[in-house]
């Protein structure tokens, strides 16, 4: 059966460049699909110009409305959405997200067929496809960036101002960060693998959990953690990660151990309902809490991270945390924990983090269209019905959507 899959434009504010396919990448999919045609909405936002589609035989057009299926990757403006139709986004409403309320009931209304990019996953949940990656590339980034701004070390450009990954890098390599830094890292997923790549890039050496609490060094060094090591059992017994996955109470925090030691904190965890905070307003007034600044990627506002209060922005990504005020301050008045909180970080990479989403998005979701959805994909990504319905899966959110819990 053939289909037509529309690149649209992204509406919402402030612009997006990142997009579900580069213009290889459509070559791709029609090469490797007899059956698949793709046509771009013309856009003058995203990273790729229309020149660039043309150039490669995709047609460019200002009416994308023929298309079957219609890939985006923010939130779609509901004025701009057309019934009866298929759309892949991040709708950021599975976790009941108030602002976007509205939108999934036009979604139901239009009788549109909603699947969410974040529940593109296996079987057992593990998401296959998203944007992790590049947030900690560039929140790494944006930490020392804000390390170099605040003491007045060095320079660096914004992010948005590069080219791609690479020049990234290499502006990186101008750079020389103070001899006696102490990075923790937390996080085991893709965003702490992004910012470890960074960190890596940048040659500062990363030490076990042991060395980085009981040693001192003459050269900056990071120590990356995961639950079970800023976390631990209240009852002293040796701690299961799985067990904590299944149900956190019953442990507490122990962060404040790596926080006496460190002058950075890249926060790159995912954090569960009802696990302990990693450290709290009362933590960061501590006079042996020695963290002067924060580069939150997680960004759980008023959760984990007591100086994350507010997210920030990528025209204006600094802000300061006074712990004993426990209220916001100038990013480099003395005695503030430096916070970066921006929660949109992949927008500052949208030639590579384009790239890395559609390579992703190329292997798992395209084929489901031609090979029966054999492997389940569709399925559990699919929010919403033809009929204006909730899928069983997600009927959960009946209540959310018509104005209850």
């Amino acid at each position: 059966m053939a289909i037509t899959f529309a690149l649209i434009k992204e509406t919402k504010t402030p612009p997006d460049k990142r997009v579900v396919l580069s213009p290889e990448m459509c070559q791709e999919v029609m090469k490797e699909h007899p059956d698949a045609r793709i046509v771009v909405e013309s856009s003058d936002i995203r990273v790729f110009k229309d020149d660039d589609y043309r150039a490669v035989g995709v047609e460019v057009s200002d009416d994308v409305s023929e298309a079957d299926v219609m890939l985006g990757v923010k939130e779609v403006k509901e004025a701009a959405l057309i019934p009866k139709k298929k759309y892949f986004f991040f709708s950021h409403t599975i976790k009941k997200q108030p602002y976007n309320r509205s939108l999934l009931h036009t979604v139901l209304d239009k009788k549109i067929e909603l699947f969410d990019h974040e529940l593109i996953t296996r079987p057992n949940g593990a998401r296959l496809i998203g944007f992790g990656f590049y947030a900690g590339l560039v929140g790494a980034y944006n930490a020392f960036r804000a390390l170099g701004m605040r003491d007045k070390l060095f320079d660096l450009p914004k992010v948005e101002t590069l080219h791609d990954l690479q020049e990234l890098k290499s502006e990186l390599d101008k750079i020389q960060v103070p001899k006696n830094l102490r990075i923790i890292l937390s996080g085991t997923g893709k965003v702490a693998r992004g910012a470890n790549e960074i960190l890596d890039h940048m040659k500062i050496r990363q030490v076990t959990d042991a060395d980085y609490l009981s040693l001192t060094f003459d050269e900056p060094v990071y120590c990356l953690i995961d639950v079970t090591e800023y976390n631990r059992r209240i009852d002293g017994k040796p701690m299961d990660k799985y067990e904590f996955y299944d149900d956190p109470s019953g442990h507490e925090s122990d962060f404040m151990r790596y926080a006496k030691v460190s002058d950075m904190f890249i926060a790159g965890h995912f954090y569960g309902d009802g696990a302990p905070y990693l450290f709290t307003r009362e933590d960061a007034k501590n006079p042996d809490f020695k963290i002067n600044l924060v580069a939150d990627i997680s960004c759980d506002i008023d959760g984990p991270v007591a100086s994350t209060i507010r997210s920030s922005t990528i025209a204006d990504p600094y802000y300061g945390y006074d712990p004993v005020s426990e209220e916001e301050t100038a990013f480099d008045a003395p005695g503030a924990i430096t916070v970066m909180a921006v929660d949109n970080l992949p927008c500052e990479l949208p030639r590579d983090a384009s790239f890395g989403f559609g390579e992703m998005f190329l292997k798992w979701v395209i084929p489901a269209f031609f090979n029966g959805d054999k492997d389940g994909i569709l399925h559990r990504a699919r929010m919403t019905t033809e009929n204006g319905t909730l899928t069983e899966r997600y009927s959960y959110l009946q209540d959310y959507v018509y104005g209850g819990n």
